[in-house]
């Protein structure tokens, strides 16, 4: 592919540890810290005045801290050279490690859950526990999902060889996934790439070669699917979970009630994507617009980036809004904080890894110079100022829960995106970036939406019928699919087996809901900032500063939302039909 500059863009993991070897010794060394902490603490958190409770969790997030930089490092070393043999020992080995030493730490949780009443009202009401208030809060209200401390390390224990090791499979077994295209042979985000030329015929052959190379991994895929749905549902039956997304809403801080609003809203709406594809195929002449024409580019429309161009507009996009939140992507950039080579092996995709308070964050992504890049660039790095910033809360309380993780990211990206919007000097230069970002939008909400409903038809079939076929996945998929694309979009028979790539749906169940949460959130929170300017900034600073530390309906109460009102999410998707309606005038 051609040239971007970022083929030596690499991230600098010395900030963890020198070497893997150096990370196997503070393993050891770590070990016999957490024996000495359970043999002063076991048994009497549950009877802890708060000054004694204080001094037990300052020592006990210093561990968690210890032992998160731990885990940080063996996977990210592992993410770039997945198919490294010794990169995947190295990772199990620190896992197998990690999990020996939170199986002793286990007891802390449990006795914070299972302390007598009054105990904990002391603890929550005494000012010197205040930092910890929601952690506790957070821990008593599982106390129903919550085993003995043994079933609870046995649970921990078969992990390793069970759902973790088959998502590691399944991450092992894409990366090595070649597609074979006009004698090439590409890595899944080369040919998803293509996915984007302006060329239909190059679109139509991507499309089909990626199909044939999953549908040669089916037999595998299938089965990795099945055993994580089916370690799914005995994990939800052992804890009494009430449904197949209920743990899901819990660890994202949310009710049911709310997700239900957000699903019903979006779903109620999947006319916006069918009038937004039917204007798209007009705007590219496409009397048959299919599946593999979604993310099809005006022609001549999308012009190639470099490295350091992307990093000048991101980074300006940034510093615009607030000088700090420049300062810290600038740190991403300079401090080698970020790795964006494509390079055989690294996994496919992008993340911001949040580390641990006491290092900092680290991204990931495979840069290609395209302007949808760019945008994933400024994604990761709402992550990663997120994670950033919520570094001041502590190893316990530092990460949020999914659904407001989403905020900073793609708030990120609507920062860019109006800055890219200024860099435009014809009117006719518009319409391809509008709809590149209505291309972004219908993906975050309406496809992660339809994929939360293609989950919920798997796992409720895994319940009730048994495992799945491949036919069973695929006419799940196609049926969800073809709800929010009605008649706009023709579905081929190859997209019917694109479900088996999507990591998301093995590594954490009932994620993708989360993305069209915090695209309508943005949407709300950018016109609130469009009317209310530079107030906006500092209390969007504050929340990003919270980290984990309340739940995320109190969090967004400074900017008059309520999550449970289907009105607040229609006012996203109002966002999104404006600019549909945009695009619509300028096409005219």
């Amino acid at each position: 592919m051609t040239k971007t500059g970022a083929e030596d863009i690499t991230w600098d993991l010395t900030d963890l540890y020198a070497s893997p070897e150096a990370a196997i010794l503070a393993l050891n060394e770590l070990r016999p810290t957490v024996q000495s902490f359970r043999d002063a603490y076991y048994g009497r958190i549950e009877g802890m005045v708060s000054a004694e409770l204080v001094n037990m969790l300052i020592t006990y997030e210093d561990i968690v801290d210890q032992m998160g930089r731990l885990y940080t490092y063996a996977f990210l070393w592992w993410s770039t050279q997945t198919t490294e043999p010794t990169a995947g020992k190295f990772l199990q080995q620190v896992r197998e490690g990690c999990t020996a030493l939170h199986n002793q730490l286990i007891f802390v949780d449990l006795s914070l859950t299972t302390a007598p009443e009054e105990n904990a009202m002391a603890w929550m009401n005494d000012p010197a526990l205040e930092k910890w208030s929601h952690y506790i809060t957070l821990r008593r209200s599982e106390r129903a999902y919550l085993r003995s401390e043994l079933e609870e390390q046995l649970l921990a224990e078969k992990q390793m060889t069970g759902v973790q090791a088959w998502t590691r499979y399944f991450d092992e077994l894409m990366a090595r996934l070649e597609v074979e295209l006009d004698g090439e042979r590409l890595s899944e985000q080369e040919a998803l790439a293509r996915l984007h030329d302006v060329d239909r015929d190059t679109r139509r052959k991507a499309a089909r070669a990626f199909t044939r190379s999953l549908q040669a991994e089916m037999p595998s895929l299938v089965f990795i699917f099945n055993t994580v749905l089916a370690d799914k549902a005995s994990e939800d039956r052992l804890r009494n979970n009430e449904s197949w997304i209920s743990a899901r809403n819990r660890g994202n801080e949310v009710s049911d009630g709310a997700v239900v609003a957000l699903v019903d809203s979006v779903t109620g709406r999947y006319d916006l994507v069918q009038r937004y594809y039917r204007l798209k195929a007009k705007v590219l002449s496409i009397d048959d617009f299919a599946d593999f024409d979604r993310y099809a580019p005006m022609p001549r429309s999308d012009r190639s980036w470099s490295w350091r161009e992307a990093q000048n507009l991101v980074t300006e996009s940034y510093a615009a809004f607030h000088p700090d939140l420049g300062a810290i992507v600038d740190q991403f950039f300079n401090r080698r904080w970020i790795d964006a080579r494509l390079v055989a092996g690294k996994r496919g995709g992008a993340f911001s890894h949040g580390a641990v308070p006491s290092a900092h964050p680290y991204i990931l992504m495979n840069f290609t110079g395209q302007t949808r890049d760019v945008q994933t660039l400024a994604h990761e790095l709402g992550h990663g100022v997120h994670q950033y910033l919520g570094r001041k809360q502590g190893p316990l309380l530092a990460d949020t829960p999914l659904t407001t993780a989403e905020t900073a990211s793609v708030f990120g990206e609507m920062l860019t995106f109006q800055a890219l919007r200024k860099t435009i000097q014809a009117e006719d230069e518009l319409l391809p970036l509008l709809l590149s970002k209505i291309d972004d939008s219908i993906a975050t909400v309406f496809r992660q939406v339809a994929m939360n409903r293609f989950e919920d038809r798997i796992h409720t079939h895994r319940r009730e019928k048994g495992e799945l076929e491949a036919r069973d996945f695929n006419n799940h998929w196609i049926a969800t699919q073809r709800d929010m694309f009605g008649d706009a979009c023709h579905i081929s028979e190859d997209y019917s087996y694109w479900w088996s790539y999507i990591p998301h749906f093995l590594h954490t169940p009932g994620y993708v809901y989360a993305y069209a949460f915090g695209e309508l959130l943005v949407l709300s929170l950018y016109a609130k900032y469009q009317t209310m300017g530079s107030s906006f900034a500092n209390l969007y600073m504050e929340l990003l500063e919270a980290g984990g530390s309340n739940y995320p309906h109190e969090l967004l109460k400074p900017f008059g939302i309520d999550l449970n009102e289907s009105a607040f999410w229609q006012e996203g998707l109002t966002g999104i039909e404006q600019m549909i309606e945009e695009a619509e005038q300028l096409a005219g």
